[in-house]
């Protein structure tokens, strides 16, 4: 789909010990130079697209009498084109008119297009907005993401939708991945009959695993919809989702709902031999209309899976801060994602106000990931370069 152009990617890998995890997932025990079997996979997961109201009433065009939202991702779409798979959380539902926003989200069809306009190729949508609109509202969401041939899982039309789609199976670059996708739950909304969404249990969270397993994946993924909102630490039920998944031979967690960002994680697991496992507790808002502190922007995370032969490792992984930029054009709010290193250093680029805010979140959130991640770090952009770079 689209060719990796990062600035990191060298001829020589050098890779470190380990074991192989269901036939692939590990590390080569010693140095050794790429051999023609050697496959590069790269993903990008995105955090919570939000359509709360003034979003909403932002994308109206009264000229042209439609929707209008690709304009909310113009600052990033280029960062989906150099990355293989990119992966991002719905989190309202496409349940048809009256649209409207919190506490039960429905919007325009025309963000979903947006999205696919802008590269986005996968949504998740296993989340507490999932039965906003009860059945209907999850069959309309699931039959517009398919009419625009964007791949999803989470939630299902029925069980063989979900043995369809449960766990999204993901080929490319000679690669295979498993992508899974659960829900603490759906905010006491009853999940109607004969539709489905995948929730935090950790039985059928395993059969799930185990079917995986069965496709004969390079990598296990899984989102979790989970945490508390606007708490930017992991809370002990996290940790025990976490090492429950790991011990189970999944290499990767992405995490979604607080709101706010919570810490990257990468590090060896002790109890399976030293594999090296990643989990990413919360990307934050990536596009929304929260706008108090911590709640005004995310994380991309960017991870680059390698297979030598049949092992495989996280060759790179780090994360870019985006921001929501919402200024004023032609007496209308917009709602634009920013990613920070490369527009940091133009004042000139935002009002006063705003940058102000977006320092505001730059330097608050990088204090925040710095002192509590493990072995990730961020991507800058290299301006005389014109790359992002780790």
């Amino acid at each position: 789909m689209r060719q990796l152009v990062f600035v990191f990617v060298m001829s020589l890998i050098i890779l470190f010990t380990g074991e192989s995890i269901n036939q692939g997932r590990g590390k080569v025990k010693e140095l050794q130079i790429e051999k023609e079997d050697t496959f590069r996979l790269s993903l990008l997961f995105i955090g919570d697209i939000m359509q709360h109201e003034p979003q909403i009433n932002s994308a109206w065009d009264e000229e042209t009498g439609t929707y209008s939202y690709d304009h909310c991702f113009q600052y990033v779409k280029d960062i989906y084109e150099i990355t293989d798979v990119t992966i991002a959380n719905l989190e309202f539902t496409f349940g048809g008119k009256p649209y409207k926003g919190y506490p039960q989200f429905s919007a325009p069809d025309k963000m979903g297009v947006a999205i696919k306009n802008a590269g986005i190729d996968v949504l998740v949508t296993a989340n507490n907005h999932t039965c906003d609109r009860g059945k209907s509202g999850i069959i309309r969401t699931i039959n517009v993401i398919d009419s625009l041939e964007i791949l999803r899982t989470g939630s299902f039309l029925d069980s063989a939708d979900r043995e369809k789609h449960n766990p999204l199976i993901i080929d490319k670059n000679g690669m295979r991945v498993a992508l899974l996708n659960y829900t603490y739950g759906t905010n006491g909304l009853p999940i109607p009959s004969p539709t489905i969404v995948n929730l935090i249990d950790t039985n059928i969270i395993l059969s799930d695993i185990i079917k995986a397993k069965s496709y004969h994946p390079d990598e296990i993924i899984i989102v979790y919809h989970w945490g508390n909102e606007y708490e930017r630490m992991h809370n002990a039920k996290q940790t025990e989702i976490a090492e429950f998944s790991f011990r189970h031979g999944v290499g990767i967690l992405i995490g979604s709902h607080p709101h706010v960002i919570q810490p990257i994680h990468k590090y060896e697991y002790p109890k399976l031999s030293g594999m090296e496992v990643a989990v990413v507790y919360s990307l934050g808002n990536y596009i929304s209309n929260q706008r108090q502190q911590y709640r005004d922007g995310g994380i991309m995370v960017y991870l680059n899976l390698i297979k030598i032969g049949n092992l495989v490792k996280i060759e790179k992984m780090g994360y870019i801060l985006t921001w929501v930029w919402t200024p004023i054009i032609d007496g209308k709010k917009r709602y634009y994602i920013v990613p920070v290193s490369k527009y940091e250093q133009e004042a000139n680029f935002f009002d006063a106000p705003s940058y102000e805010k977006f320092k505001v979140f730059r330097d608050d959130t990088r204090k925040h990931l710095q002192k509590n991640n493990i072995n990730v770090d961020e991507i800058l952009w290299d301006e005389k370069l014109r790359q992002w770079v780790f």
